[in-house]
């Protein structure tokens, strides 16, 4: 009877916090802290007119970039870490489990 090979999606995953890396980077670069301005709407009121309202301002926007910029920082650590435990794992042929005559030889060859 065959095995079931364990599939791992890792690098699937990987490849999706990239891309989330890369948008939140995009973002950040788009808005920076220095041209930041109150964002202001018309709200209409009960007798008919309008008035204007603050949406998001400065101090929200920035705090969101700031948070935005924390969440980018340990995201992009924790992905190069995950890169080069998965850059690290040797592709074994048959089974997929390696004797431990070759696991001494690929630790003690680096």
């Amino acid at each position: 009877m065959a095995k079931a090979t364990k599939t791992t999606y890792i690098n699937t995953e990987l490849d999706w916090a990239e891309e989330q890396l890369s948008s939140w980077k995009a973002y950040v670069d788009a808005n920076p802290l220095n041209l930041i301005k109150d964002r202001i709407e018309w709200k209409p009121t009960a007798r008919g007119g309008t008035m204007p309202m603050v949406i998001a301002s400065i101090e929200a926007q920035g705090k969101f970039i700031q948070e935005t910029m924390k969440n980018y920082l340990a995201l992009l650590e924790v992905v190069d870490k995950l890169r080069k435990a998965e850059e690290a794992k040797v592709e074994v042929r048959g089974n997929g489990e390696m004797s431990t005559m070759a696991e001494k030889w690929l630790k003690n060859r680096k």
